[in-house]
């Protein structure tokens, strides 16, 4: 009968293993912290309340919320301060969490239908600062309240004026289950890598298959207006590719791009992410191609990227055609018969191919490390026309020297120095 028993429970027993897990109880923490802390006026006070009461009772999910937004005591506690009105409006909707869960595991369920080999996450709502409404550590979503658990009807006059578009205009607490799938993808994807093009179809592969298996279209305003100005954002995206200082002009940054439009790189991820969906003969296997992307396999982003024809020429053309126009080192004064320079108080002067913005240098060691990095003066001047920049060094006797000469130099339209390892012996 026993044996039986457990047969007929395994069903069960296996179902209970994909049941969304939620966490929420950080919530409570902070609304008991938040009472005292309000009423009280002494700071040190404040800081233990808070650090006693919500922190140190915390979940895993607070934990890597603080570190992975690098929330500090004081963020808090001047979100406490400042914001009365938005606090006391945002209350009761965090103390019924729990009546969204049917749907965000409906719209996770829809996920795992489409891909079956979704690795499970559990599901975090903490109180943070008002730096995200999502992000993921490890196998954790970390859904930051404040935003996320905001609808219409908060009372925002006290955020600043740049914040406050994002509760009217956004409806975080309606679009909540939507946002859970696109953070629960990027559960699923491979690291980034650091660069604009990862960045955004990191971004842009997570909207579009968490729209796509839910039905539901996109709450960011950007795709809308990428898809009615293809070709002017495709061509401004293009001159931006390797223009590193531009990477938050697309992508989590402010709406400082010629159009100001805020994250106009997840149209871009977006874009090519559902052509890529669009051509593919078995739906099923375009959608793990898409989750399961190595971003540190240049080969295969490329191929991904130029199958779908959204550029104008291929990544590799469009590389070609940026080391083409970054700028040289061409002379090292006052180096001698090749690679000798005499010891001594000297100064270095670096020529370039031509002239740089005069703002921005940069130099490291070379591969030789910091042993055989000279001690440089203070004195660091550009020529009148920005072609050269001195540097003084004082160099010892019969020592092996390096200096490169890093590619933080830029031109005034922030196109990068080609680095340059000055590699040099001294005289006696």
């Amino acid at each position: 009968m026993t044996k039986w028993m457990a047969i007929l429970m395994l069903p069960t027993l296996l179902m209970g293993q994909k049941k969304q897990v939620f966490e929420a109880s950080d919530l409570n923490y902070f609304w008991t912290a938040y009472d005292l802390i309000v009423a009280t006026t002494d700071t040190i006070e404040k800081q233990e309340l808070l650090e006693n009461l919500y922190f140190n009772p915390g979940t895993p999910g607070l934990d890597a919320l603080r570190e992975v937004r690098r929330y500090t005591t004081k963020d808090y506690l001047d979100a406490i301060a400042n914001y009365p009105k938005f606090w006391a409006s945002l209350r009761a909707k965090t103390q019924t969490v729990e009546t969204l869960y049917p749907a965000i595991e409906t719209d996770i369920e829809k996920l795992r239908a489409a891909y079956p080999a979704l690795k499970p996450a559990t599901i975090y709502f903490a109180m943070g600062a008002f730096r995200t409404n999502g992000t993921v550590y490890l196998d954790r979503v970390l859904i930051g309240a404040e935003c996320a658990l905001a609808d219409r009807f908060v009372v925002i006059d006290e955020l600043p004026e740049w914040r406050q578009p994002f509760y009217r205009e956004s409806e975080p607490r309606e679009n909540l289950a939507l946002l859970c799938t696109h953070e629960y993808l990027h559960i699923q994807q491979k690291p980034l890598v650091e660069n604009l093009l990862s960045m955004c179809l990191y971004e842009g592969v997570a909207e579009f298959i968490s729209c796509l298996v839910t039905g539901k279209k996109s709450t960011v305003p950007a795709i809308d207006f990428g898809k009615a100005h293809e070709k002017e954002v495709v061509d401004l995206f293009v001159k931006d590719l390797y223009v590193m200082s531009h990477n938050y002009n697309w992508i989590w940054g402010e709406n400082r791009n010629d159009f100001k439009i805020r994250d106009l790189g997840y149209y871009i991820g977006y874009e090519i992410a559902e052509r890529h969906y669009a051509k593919a003969s078995d739906k099923t296997k375009a959608i793990a191609n898409l989750i399961e992307l190595d971003y540190s396999d240049e080969k295969a982003v490329a191929r991904l990227v130029d199958d779908t024809k959204l550029f104008p020429e291929a990544l590799s053309k469009l590389n070609a055609d940026y080391e083409s126009r970054r700028p040289t080192v061409v002379l090292v004064e006052p180096l001698m018969d090749g690679n000798k320079i005499k010891s001594g108080k000297t100064l270095l002067k670096i020529v370039f191919s031509e002239p740089l913005n005069g703002t921005n240098t940069g130099v490291d060691f070379g591969p030789l490390g910091e042993s055989a990095f000279p001690a440089l003066g203070v004195q660091r001047k550009w020529s009148d026309d920005h072609k050269s920049w001195t540097i003084e060094a004082d160099l010892a006797p019969n020592r092996h020297y390096q200096i490169l000469i890093s590619n933080n130099f830029r031109k005034a339209d922030q196109t990068r120095l080609k680095p340059y390892l000055i590699d040099f012996w001294t005289s006696d």
